[in-house]
This record gives C-alpha cells, sequence and structure tokens, in this order.
C-alpha cells in the first residue's frame, strides 16, 4: 500500500511528509521511502501555533480557524509530495500537537491523560480526496496511557538487530527514546521500552530565537554553542526537576519545557554572568545530560548503538557531546540503518495509518502505560 505520512513536532518547523510503499504486518514490516520534504509553516502561521502552544488565550472560534489552516497546510503537502508520483491510497496524519497533558499517576476516569493535535483529518480527506487517519493518540490516552510516544513498535519492527542492543533516540523539540533488546532475544517485543528523556531542540530554538531578536531560530549544527563553554554546575542543578527522575512510562512537551522553563534558566544564567555562546553550550549540555541520565537510571543496560534522528541528529556538537558521555555505544544516527532520520516520524504515522486500516495495534502498553493495546487513529473517507 503506498502511504503518506505528515508530521509536525514540537519544534513546530514545518511539515514532515513523506510518501512510503508499505507491506507486511508486524515482524515482516517493510517500508520503502518513494519521495519525502519539509514543507515549511508561512511564518504568521507558524507564529500562532507558538504561541497557542505557549499558553496563549484563545477563543473557541479561534482555534476552531487555526485547526483549519493547519488542515489545509497539512492537505497541501500530501498533494505536493505525491504530484510527482503514483497516487497514494492512504493518508496518516498526526497533526500539530498544541497541549499535551500526562496521566495522573493514580490511574482514575478523571485522571486521564489529553493530547490535542490540530489539523483535523476529515478536511485533509476532502481537499485530498484520499482516506485519511488522524488523532492517533486519544484511543491510547482513554486506556490511560500517555499517547506517546507512539513510535518505538515501528522501530521496532524496523531496526532491532539480531545482537546488537539499540536506542532510537529523536531529538525533536522533544527528546524521546526507543529501547531495542536484540532481536534474537527471548520475548523481544516485550522488552521493548521508551518514554519522553525530555528537552531536545526547543529551548535551544527558543534561546537563539531570543539572542538574534527572531532573525534565527536555530543553532546551525551546534557552531554556535561550540564556541561557548559549558556550566555542568548549572546543568547538575537544573537535572534536579522532579520529570527527569520520574519513573516511564512518562511525557512532556513544551507545557513543560517552553518558554517558561526558559526564563527561569535565562535567569540562573545571567546570575552566572554567561554569555551568548556559553548559554548555547549550557542549554544544548541540558539536552546531552538529561539523556544520558534517562539511559543511565531506566534503561537495562547502555545500548551497544545509539541512533539519533530529528533535528537534532544535525547537530554535531550535541552528537559529540553524547558520545563524549556515552563512550562504550556507538553514536549515529539512523540513516546509517537505511532510514531517513528527517522523515522518520513522518514514515512512522504512515505505517500507523497502514496499521489502524489493517486491524493491527499501533501502542504498546510497556511503553505508553495503556491498560492494552489498541488500535490507534480515526478514520476519516473523503
Amino acid at each position: 500500500m503506498k502511504v503518506i505520512g505528515l508530521m509536525s513536532g514540537t519544534s513546530v518547523d514545518g511539515i514532515d511528509a513523506a510518501l512510503v510503499e508499505v507491506s507486511g504486518r508486524e515482524k515482516d514490516l517493510e517500508v520503502r521511502l518513494l519521495a519525502g520534504a519539509t514543507f515549511v509553516y508561512p511564518e504568521q502561521l507558524r507564529a500562532k501555533i507558538l504561541a497557542v502552544c505557549g499558553g496563549q488565550a484563545v477563543s473557541i472560534a479561534e482555534l476552531a480557524a487555526l485547526d483549519d489552516a493547519v488542515a489545509i497546510q497539512f492537505a497541501e503537502a500530501a498533494q505536493k509530495i505525491q504530484s510527482q508520483h503514483s497516487i497514494a491510497e492512504l493518508i496518516g496524519s498526526h497533526g500539530q500537537t498544541v497541549y499535551h497533558r500526562p496521566p495522573s499517576k493514580i490511574k482514575t476516569n478523571q485522571n486521564l491523560g489529553y493530547s490535542l493535535q490540530l489539523g483535523r483529518g476529515d478536511l485533509i480527506a476532502r481537499i485530498t480526496g484520499i482516506k485519511t487517519i488522524s488523532n492517533f493518540r486519544a484511543a491510547d490516552i482513554a486506556l490511560g496511557g500517555e499517547g506517546a510516544p507512539l513510535v518505538p513498535k515501528i522501530d521496532a519492527c524496523l531496526l532491532s538487530h539480531p545482537t546488537k542492543t539499540r536506542a532510537i533516540q529523536n531529538i525533536g523539540g522533544i527528546g524521546n527514546v526507543a529501547y531495542l533488546p536484540a532481536s534474537q532475544t527471548q520475548d523481544w517485543e516485550k522488552r521493548v521500552c521508551g518514554w519522553d528523556t525530555g528537552p531536545g531542540n526547543a529551548l535551544l530554538d527558543l534561546a537563539v530565537t531570543r539572542l538574534t531578536n527572531g532573525s534565527k531560530t536555530y543553532d546551525r549544527d551546534g557552531q554556535w554553542a561550540a564556541q561557548g563553554t559549558r556550566d555542568h554546575q548549572l546543568v547538575e542543578q537544573w537535572l534536579k526537576h522532579d520529570f527527569f527522575h520520574q519513573f516511564p512510562p512518562k511525557s512532556t512537551g513544551r507545557e513543560l519545557f517552553g518558554k517558561d522553563y526558559l526564563d527561569r534558566c535565562w535567569q540562573d544564567m545571567e546570575q552566572k554572568q554567561l554569555n551568548n555562546g556559553d548559554r548555547l553550550a549550557t542549554l544544548t549540555e541540558l539536552t546531552v545530560a538529561s539523556i544520558v541520565h534517562s539511559y543511565r537510571q531506566f534503561l537495562p543496560q547502555i545500548p551497544d548503538e545509539v541512533l539519533l534522528c530529528g533535528g537534532g541528529s544535525r547537530n554535531s556538537y550535541m552528537r559529540h557531546r553524547l558520545q563524549a558521555e556515552l563512550i562504550s555505544a556507538h553514536i549515529g544516527t539512523t540513516d546509517e540503518v537505511e532510514l531517513n532520520g528527517n522523515l522518520k516520524e513522518a514514515i512512522a504515522f504512515a505505517v500507523l495509518a497502514y496499521w489502524r486500516v489493517n486491524s493491527i495495534p499501533g501502542n504498546l502498553p510497556q511503553v505508553t502505560g495503556a491498560d492494552k493495546p489498541t488500535l490507534l487513529g480515526n478514520i476519516y473517507c473523503p
């Protein structure tokens, strides 16, 4: 089946679109990338999304208009990605997360989580004329799960190694890990685990935007941070935050690691009189340290390989720092195992849509904390 996967993450950089050919079911799952691209949001729309993510109050009418505007952008991305290729039979659209509330650790019907993704699937289906699956997180959340991360099952099917343990570390706005035991291990799928590790690029991007008055939105290749000096004392102080010590399953977002959190970090860095390069080096180190701390505290062992994906995988300074801290592991990218790191999340939601129409559960309860495996996503026909 030819499927289009659409994804925009917490960095709100744009819409990643991947046209893939999917076959098999789970252990025999195969995915072939036919085309892929990232479509940047119009600046005014991106600014509005970021404002809502940051807690700006909006009316229901304004939220509805934003929902429509995001859906139109997603639909146009789907149309563009297949304009010179064979027509897709299905779309899997993650949408744009603007709010994510993890469930209470005391699970009751009143303490379920909540997650809101804009970009309504019914409008995407209408514009494109293609059956669309969206709202993937809701079913897992209704079963007491975090609704995130949802990619580890796809990682397990596509990226497990027969004899090596692997960690697939996504570094988008937020970081998340999927730990994959060697596939020759007995009951290997039941041993797969994963969770959100903390901030990825979100704080860094906000900091660069602040330091450049908006002329830049990210530190290309970590070049600016590489010129600074890390303040390890501040990093250790920030790592005392409860989230880093909370046992999985766990998930987070800009609600926790967003502008307000950066403001507190900024005050700490001003008191230490850090220059701009030092600030970015220290914020980069927080991302690195949160990943390393998460591995050491919660993984059964340090993996043989750590394969990066997402925007942070292109930050060579961040990769260098991870390798320095995880000496025994090989730090690489998913591109090395022929899975495009820039488009991996979009590919994953294409697979989740494929699984949905083939009645295959998409979540892993040991990852999300849901009561049981379940079908993910709502189906919208054109």
